[in-house]
């Protein structure tokens, strides 16, 4: 290799791995966030309200990828076909996200009895769930926007400024409403401390992205926009319904007590779903960068040592289970301990899927993508209906596990034969996925030894994990730090 074309590596690997960190780091810090609080949230709710408000949360995750019309998907690639014009794109982009919005809120107002029927919504959750919409969408154009042209600070101080004032607002509302007896509006207080700083702020970044981009109209964005996006929603929204029903149709089904446990539990398995997304979406430049330049045999051995990494992490969530669900909360939801395992398993067959979609998404042939989620969402709801009725509401988190898991077989299997490339084999990954969804689900046995015994686990295992894949994480670390070496 020339010393031209190492020095454009390494400026590459320099730009993807301080814009990367960042990322991260921002994702960390709101979620972790969320993480933190979470005991407090649910010490001061009782499991019913607690559910009651995962429950909303799960409606907006469904709405907005699908109100919005995924068109912020569509960043990704278009800073490749709109180099010089890639604000303008966006601004233009955006307020078509903007109209699609404003026409499902007025389908919206006109059944709003039957809507908010369907989704348990009062009217304060009706117009606060649009509103939301209306501004994260926002938020998610200067994230995608941001994190392709590989700069972090806007993004990341945005991000901050208005999560943690929204937690910590939220808190205090609810705080104030028990010491004043008002507990019956507790789930109203939190909902409005914590989406009012998000809306304002979303509000203002919109504001921006216009301003920046200069282009509220142009046909070719609009055009491009629809044909890349438009075969992503239903991917999307298969993908939200997969994670999401499990708790609507336990509310439903069950009871509110048995999804605000349902729902702690997903909370653990959030930790490692937030640092797969984060470091999934830091990845994509890279990865984009790397099949752009035709150098995808670069790419397999580091995705490797990053499955093992985020295998492992998963085990010690898994077996780390007890304390962490009676730090999270009081002992009614204990029940969640048995949950976490499956829920952690089934958010690593996720992640191990993405190398096989992200493909099929930079050739733009995402109807296949979207194709692949709907038929694996059906079998989701359906086996979540089934085994919910016959096993209870714990059969949820295993249903889901084994979805995610036809999700990576499909998406590995039409990449080949959509694409013709292979970066990572099938059989390879199916093979880490199985080893580590095996570990996990048995040292849920674990739990049933002293706690020093678990600990002894974590020990060996971690020291075996250190000595084995030093190499390969050091390696990993070192080439995108080469920059700056």
């Amino acid at each position: 290799m020339s010393s031209y074309e190492q020095n454009r590596k390494a400026v590459l690997n320099k730009m993807a791995f301080t814009s990367g960190f960042f990322f991260i780091l921002a994702q960390l810090c709101v979620r972790g966030l969320t993480f933190v609080v979470t005991p407090i949230y649910t010490r001061l709710l009782d499991t019913a309200q607690y559910g009651e408000i995962r429950v909303f949360e799960s409606w907006l995750l469904i709405a907005y990828p699908t109100m919005s019309l995924c068109l912020w998907k569509s960043a990704d690639v278009a800073k490749y076909d709109f180099k010089e014009k890639y604000n303008s794109y966006i601004s233009a982009v955006h307020t078509l996200s903007y109209i699609a919005i404003a026409f499902f809120f007025g389908l919206c107002l006109i059944f709003k009895a039957p809507v908010q029927e369907f989704c348990s919504m009062d009217d304060l959750m009706f117009y606060i769930c649009f509103l939301y919409v209306f501004t994260y969408t926002s938020m998610l154009y200067l994230q995608r926007r941001d994190k392709q042209v590989l700069r972090y600070k806007f993004s990341t101080a945005a991000t901050l400024l208005t999560i943690v004032p929204g937690t910590l607002l939220s808190i205090l509302l609810i705080y104030i409403g028990r010491k004043q007896g008002l507990i019956e509006q507790l789930v109203h207080r939190r909902i409005i401390g914590y989406y009012t700083p998000q809306i304002i702020g979303g509000a203002i970044i919109a504001v921006i992205l216009v301003f920046q981009g200069r282009k509220l109209y142009d046909k070719t964005y609009w055009k491009y926009g629809l044909a890349y996006s438009l075969p992503l929603i239903p991917e999307a929204l298969s993908i939200q319904i997969m994670n999401q029903s499990d708790k609507i149709m336990i509310q439903r089904m069950i009871g509110k007590s048995e999804t605000g446990i349902f729902a702690l539990a997903t909370t653990v398995s959030f930790i490692i779903w937030i640092l797969e997304d984060s470091v999934w979406n830091a990845w994509i430049p890279w990865l984009y960068e790397k099949i752009s330049r035709k150098e995808t045999e670069d790419i397999e051995k580091p995705w490797t040592a990053v499955m093992h990494a985020f295998g492992v992490l998963s085990w010690l969530l898994v077996i780390l289970a007890p304390e962490e669900i009676a730090i999270l909360g009081p002992e009614a939801y204990h029940a969640a301990v048995f949950l976490i395992a499956p829920m952690v398993t089934g958010t690593l067959f996720r992640f191990y899927s993405y190398s096989y979609s992200a493909i099929q998404n930079y050739y733009k042939k995402t109807r296949y993508v979207a194709a692949g989620t709907i038929v694996t969402m059906i079998l989701n709801v359906a086996l979540n209906y089934i085994c919910i009725l016959n096993f209870g509401y714990m059969a949820a988190a295993y249903t889901t596990a084994f979805s995610y898991m036809v999700l990576l077989l499909v998406q590995g299997f039409l990449e080949y034969k959509i694409t013709g490339q292979v970066i990572v084999p099938l059989h390879k990954t199916v093979l880490i996925a199985l080893l580590y969804g095996a570990i996990n689900v048995a040292s849920m046995g674990l739990f049933y030894l002293p706690w020093f015994v678990r600990y002894a686990a974590i020990l060996v295992v971690c020291s075996m994990t250190f000595i084995l894949m030093r190499k390969q994480l050091f390696g990993l670390l070192g080439m995108f730090r080469k920059g700056n070496e």
